[in-house]
């Protein structure tokens, strides 16, 4: 699985600001533990040539609800500007303290003198070296001025945040380590002894003979072909990967990996929004052909920087420039010939392809230790890996909605699908899917033979993008042309007619013209536009990398003919079942196997219209404008958990609707800074409130359930005719325990696991039920998509009578529908089974109401993975704020 992150940042914050001598130095996050302690020095090791106890040591353990609440302190920290009392700060990676804290005072210009006892630590009986060096994770090191001390902790206790003073820095450039325990000094040495110049190292490195075999695709079945293929794990979908991680969180996300009505896995790049009244935003997309180095290392090296660029040119970017790439070498040093291959490959990318692109790469990183050993029945055995470069490239976005998918359109007239094949007809099939699915290998690797051509299609795609020629896009990769079209035709639902005359001589090379790997894509453009497009290719010199070959049609089947006889037909149907059926073998053994069948045989259903919006309303009346305009903005309190991580779009709902969004922490109602009657509105966010452990809003409620001064707050804030309430996903957890506090809510459920027994994220269809919910006014009847993002969010009422009050009483608020628009209990279009659909409810004067669903999330329309061209800046969801922004008045 790969994976990867971006992120913007101020330009003030790029140049860290100087450290005072006798700054306080600080660790920041979770304890010490044995844990990474062998760090580099495993890493650099054959797996199994080290000792257990090594091993044991260096296996990293997350603590990612940590990890939030370092954010946080983080966040409220820079967020003062001028004020932020970081003046440096350093994660803790390789090497633990004894790495991080020396490059912060060095880097500050400073030297430091620490106490190793005050570093916090849950192993108490570890040395101490390896107090100072493990890598337990999860800590940032950082330097606070003596003045912006008490600022700084009063952050800290606020978000629940652990820290320590563990030194203060000197004017000398001396690392000085005390230790309390043992009355001695384990280190004091100059800081220039420790980061000073280390010697060159110098390496020794034979080229070895590349590996090959002799394969020929001439003979082979198409239809056996296209079978082996799609089951490849690196083809197939990853749909059991993708739906477990949540994609929706931050209330940004342009473009994730699912696209369409029929949310299909397919997506080429990911697209952020900067903030959440801009269209411009962040692009990131991935590339890695490691196979290649078998045959070709340096050719694997440009082909991973080339699949990066066809991926990340779906987005709309303004030159090729602009784009950034981090790189991530792993390579079996030391193994024969492996050293050479990465020479080589580095030279290849940083010294020719990358300049010649116009493009840098400014970070990475490495694992030298690809190898693993063991001894079996007495005979030493290892496995080592091929040399992988996995490139990743970032690059800002002009307009996030002009993102392109492979989503074919079948509303927009007469169409042709065009292949742009980079490689010019070599079809190379070194290393290719199909050669590895017969089990070989091949000889001639696909390679970027001239950088001018890369910088050439990138340049077209753009520009026919900007001039909104482009209905669909999708680069050329695994699987090769044929792939690229049936992920086309799974995304859009319909089925293609392919014509290979232009490409082919003889039926002999159609499989590998089907199946190689070059760097290319195919685009669907208007029948009436096809001649202007082929025109822009051919004067950018790109003419014979160009050809016309075939149409999507609006029905299932998928022919592929040459010289006007069919060589192959399939129904889509089946095809994508193909594709799909290596996911749902492993999401049935990982998940609840009765659910995973009915995901799976939802690709049974030709008639499945996919995501809808059946609206009762108008998607763009803003209802809000007349109260906004008289310039009162009542106060909402946006309430907040440690390990809550949906607080901002949160806000960022309100505040488009007309509110004054509030930052709350629990901590402060527990300790009376925050007067719940100051507000109108009160919402309890979601997202991994206590790491979103079982119970953890269950957990959340307790904290206000048995401490009198927040059970008296909440209590009197319910009770109050003239406050509304919202609680979504964590927040709908722990108001529905709360019942006891809030006046018509006793017919609640409680929300337990999901009956996938799956943390699920995806895109669900709801209807809007009649009820007396103030957020949910003139809304009844409305049938549209939301994300959903939750591990327990089953509706558990107290017996089967109870639930049929609930229904009856008008408490119900939504309910998820399938496709078709029927209540429904079948996965996924109900993702986590409850009954009769349920998924929002209301207390009986409306004022309270509660839901699993992510509205927040998709309030503007460019925040959804699918929409209709009819929305504009709002999405539906916006509609719920202003009703109670409405409400207020």
């Amino acid at each position: 699985m790969l994976a990867g992150g971006m992120g913007n940042i101020r330009a003030e914050h790029v140049q860290k600001a100087e450290i005072t001598v006798g700054s306080k130095l600080i660790v920041l996050g979770g304890p010490a533990m044995l844990i990474g302690l062998g760090g580099g020095a495993a890493s650099s090791m054959a797996t199994g040539a080290s000792s257990a106890d090594l091993d044991f040591a260096s296996v990293q353990r997350e603590n990612p609800e940590m990890e939030r609440r370092c954010q946080e302190v983080i966040d409220r920290c820079w967020q003062l500007g001028d004020k932020n009392p970081i003046s440096f700060i350093h994660d803790v990676g390789a090497g633990g303290l004894s790495n991080a804290f020396p490059e912060l005072v060095n880097d500050g210009d400073r030297g430091g003198r620490f106490e190793l006892r005050n570093v916090p630590n849950d192993e108490p009986g570890m040395a101490p070296h390896e107090i100072w060096s493990n890598e337990s994770q999860e800590r940032y090191v950082l330097a606070v001025g003596v003045e912006d001390f008490e600022r700084f902790q009063a952050i800290c206790e606020r978000e629940r945040c652990p820290f320590a003073v563990v030194g203060e820095a000197t004017a000398e450039p001396q690392l000085t380590v005390t230790d309390s325990h043992f009355g001695n000094n384990p280190v004091d040495m100059p800081l220039e002894v420790l980061l000073g110049k280390a010697p060159r190292m110098h390496r020794s490195a034979v080229r070895e003979e590349e590996l090959g075999d002799d394969f020929d695709p001439a003979q082979l079945s198409i239809g056996e072909c296209v079978e082996r293929v799609l089951h490849h794990p690196a083809v197939a979908s990853k749909s059991f990967l993708i739906t477990i991680g949540d994609r929706t969180i931050t209330g940004l996300v342009a473009r994730d990996q699912m696209v369409g009505p029929w949310q299909v896995p397919v997506a080429d790049v990911a697209v952020t929004a900067t903030s959440f009244d801009v269209y411009t935003g962040e692009a990131m997309a991935m590339g890695e052909r490691t196979p290649l180095a078998l045959l070709d290392a340096p050719a694997s090296g440009r082909m991973a920087i080339g699949e990066t660029l066809t991926n990340i040119a779906a987005s709309r970017i303004g030159k090729i420039s602009d784009i950034k790439l981090s790189a991530n070498w792993m390579s079996a040093a030391g193994h024969p010939g492996e050293d050479a291959r990465l020479y080589d490959t580095v030279k290849a990318v940083g010294m020719e392809l990358c300049p010649e692109l116009g493009i840098t790469i400014p970070v990475g990183k490495d694992s030298m230790s690809m190898q693993t050993r063991w001894s079996e029945e007495g005979t030493d055995k290892t496995v080592t890996s091929p040399l992988s470069l996995v490139v990743t490239g970032f690059a800002p976005v002009l307009d996030v909605r002009q993102t392109l998918t492979p989503v074919l359109r079948m509303d927009k007239g007469l169409t042709d699908l065009i292949l742009i094949d980079l490689g010019r007809g070599q079809n190379r099939m070194g290393a290719s899917i199909l050669a590895q699915t017969y089990g070989k290998l091949g000889k001639q690797a696909p390679d970027v033979d001239d950088a001018e051509d890369l910088k050439a299609f990138f340049a077209v795609i753009q520009g026919l993008n900007a001039d909104g020629h482009l209905l669909a896009y999708h680069d050329r990769s695994d699987g090769g042309l044929l792939t690229s079209v049936m992920e086309m035709a799974f995304a859009g639902h319909c089925g293609l007619n392919l014509t290979l005359d232009c490409l082919a001589d003889s039926a002999s090379q159609l499989p590998a013209i089907l199946f190689n790997e070059e760097l290319g894509a195919v685009i669907q453009v208007r029948q009436d536009a096809t001649a202007d497009v082929l025109a822009q290719f051919s004067a950018a010199g790109l003419g014979e990398c160009v050809d016309v070959i075939g149409q999507p049609l609006n029905n299932s089947e998928v022919t592929i003919t040459f010289n006007g006889e069919k060589v192959f037909v399939g129904q889509r149907g089946e095809l994508q079942r193909q594709w799909a059926e290596t996911s749902f073998q492993i999401q049935r053994m990982r998940d609840n196997a009765d659910c995973a069948q009915q995901e799976f045989d939802v690709l049974l259903e030709e008639d499945n219209p996919g995501l809808t919006a059946q609206l009762s309303f108008d998607v763009n009346a803003n209802i809000s404008a007349p109260y906004i305009k008289k310039g009162i903005r009542p106060q909402v309190a946006v309430l907040r958990e440690q390990g809550v991580n949906g607080q901002v779009e949160m806000a960022a709902a309100f505040d488009r609707a007309g509110f004054n969004a509030i930052d709350v922490h629990m901590s402060d109602i527990l300790a009376g800074r925050v007067d719940l009657n100051e507000f109108k509105g009160l919402v309890a966010c979601g997202g991994f409130s206590y790491g979103d452990v079982l119970g953890a809003g269950e957990g959340w409620a307790k904290s206000a359930l048995f401490n009198a001064r927040a059970r008296d707050a909440f209590q009197s804030f319910f009770e109050r005719t003239d406050s509304f309430s919202l609680g979504v996903c964590n927040g709908c957890q722990m108001m529905s325990n709360l019942s006891e506090l809030i006046p018509g809510s006793e017919l609640w459920p409680h929300f337990v696991r999901n009956r996938s027994e799956q943390f699920e994220a995806r895109v669900a269809m709801v209807q809007v039920q009649e009820s007396n919910s103030i957020f949910l006014q003139g809304m009844a009847g409305s049938r549209m998509p939301i994300a959903i993002a939750h591990g327990e969010g089953h509706a558990e009422f107290a017996s089967e009578e109870a639930m049929l009050q609930a229904d009856l009483s008008g408490s119900v608020a939504l309910r998820f529908v399938d496709n078709h628009g029927k209540v429904t209990e079948n996965y996924p279009a109900n993702p986590n089974g409850s009954p009769r659909g349920i998924t929002g409810l209301t207390s009986r004067d409306g004022r309270v109401t509660i839901m699993m669903p992510h509205p927040e999330r998709v309030f503007r329309a460019v925040q959804n993975s699918w929409r209709p061209e009819e929305w504009n800046e709002d999405a539906p969801w916006l509609r719920m704020f202003r009703n109670a922004r409405v409400w207020v008045d």
